[in-house]
């Protein structure tokens, strides 16, 4: 439902509170074009916002979202591939999906179409979760379904309704309704989507399968240095979710005009900058560093500064000869050679970029490639296995860190 947000504000079926039904992706596995909590709206005139497929299941979800609407019942679906039927609604990516399908605004109180409108009220990049009860429904009434404004820091005793979702009320067994708070709690800190059947793993009595969706305040990415490679990086690194703040100690040049397309351009020493926005608490493990200065009076005090923060990627462009001579200035300073080896320079993926556009795809391809263990850097025609994986541990998911038994995971194809 959160991908769904830019396009919301106008979507009149919801904010006038007609009848609409929300189809949503609650279990994919194979090849499948869209992931888990992806969500597509249906008004009782059969038009639609968003996609579930990208075009495979379209048709016969809208048919069945308007049965919804007639009948006031909660659907869930299923839809493969059949090669025994080519024409039938299906697949052909060869995966599975359950899409769950409920009708909102067929009564007077509907939680369902009120989390809706006040979704509508968040900008695209703004935090906030949304927490629904798949077992919950019918009647046209609704299931429950929680809009949390700060995912980041949410805790379940300090949200009513969240409780109540969960089937925390007064006189259940409090150890149970404890360990389905922390399941939900650590789900939404985290920024993750999925499904939580917090009916299991241990918990004997009440609970609820929910989906969660949350979204957490933007990953930041610095950029230090205004030259030609950070113009073209700057737009590149937008889309991929990043706030994305430029840093040059040289106003004349950071005030060029094709740098506005980052969120913000700081003129400051770049090592100071760095180190005040770690005091200040403006950083996390998912920050991303990008030094492009090219010019060893930044970057090694820069490089000196990033390498004792724990961030998640800390990149320095530039050639194997500037590389060396930064790595034997570091050492000096007394840096660990471990620390070092963990410093992604020369920056870039090696797939033959010379231009200030091409180097941009060159960073921002190691950065994908970063974010997941298991990534090769092969062409996906020389390997075998899922097109996509999981993304790799960060310090807020550590690697011996259990994952929930009680989500599933699913590979997403490109359509």
């Amino acid at each position: 439902m959160l991908d769904l947000i830019p396009s919301l504000s106008g979507w009149a079926p919801a904010l006038g509170r007609q009848r609409f039904a929300v189809a949503t992706i609650v279990r994919a596995s194979g090849s499948v074009p869209r992931p888990v909590g992806t969500s597509m709206l249906v008004d009782d005139g059969g038009a639609v916002l968003g996609s579930l497929s990208g075009g495979c299941v379209e048709g016969a979800v809208v048919a069945a979202a308007l049965e919804s609407m007639d009948d006031g019942v909660t659907r869930l679906e299923t839809f493969g591939f059949g090669a025994e039927d080519a024409f039938a609604a299906g697949l052909t990516c060869g995966g599975e999906l359950d899409v769950h399908i409920e009708p909102a605004n067929l009564g007077d109180r509907c939680a369902l179409g009120e989390a809706v409108r006040q979704l509508a009220a968040y900008g695209p990049d703004e935090p906030v979760a949304l927490v629904r009860n798949l077992d919950l429904g019918g009647a046209g009434g609704g299931s429950n379904a929680v809009v949390i404004a700060d995912p980041g820091s949410a805790s379940v005793t300090g949200l009513p309704a969240l409780a109540a979702l969960l089937d925390l009320v007064p006189g259940a067994d409090p150890d149970a309704g404890r360990a389905r708070a922390v399941q939900l709690e650590t789900f939404l800190r985290a920024g993750s989507t999925g499904v939580l059947d917090l009916t299991s793993a241990g918990v004997c009595t009440g609970g609820a399968t929910v989906l969660v969706e949350s979204r957490l305040a933007q990953a930041r990415l610095l950029v230090f240095g205004a030259n030609d490679f950070s113009a073209a990086l700057l737009p590149a690194a937008k889309p991929l979710g990043y706030h994305v703040t430029l840093v040059d100690a040289r106003p004349a040049f950071a005030a060029q005009a094709r740098f506005r397309t980052a969120d913000e351009v700081v003129t400051a020493w770049p090592h100071q900058y760095l180190a005040a926005e770690a005091a200040a608490g403006r950083m996390d493990s998912r920050t991303v560093i990008c030094v492009l200065t090219h010019d060893p009076k930044f970057d090694i005090p820069l490089l000196h500064t990033a390498l004792g923060l724990d961030v998640a990627f800390i990149g320095a462009l530039g050639s194997r000869r500037s590389h060396a001579q930064r790595v034997d200035a570091l050492l000096d300073l007394g840096v660990r050679p471990e620390r070092i080896a963990q410093l992604h320079s020369p920056l870039g993926l090696d797939i033959g970029a010379v231009t200030p556009a091409e180097v941009a795809v060159s960073v921002l391809a190691e950065l994908i490639a970063a974010r997941t263990a298991a990534a090769s850097h092969q062409p996906l025609r020389e390997t075998s296995g899922p097109i996509h994986q999981s993304a790799a541990p960060t310090a807020d998911k550590p690697a011996n860190a259990p994952a929930p038994n009680n989500v599933k995971q699913q590979e997403i194809v490109w359509t």
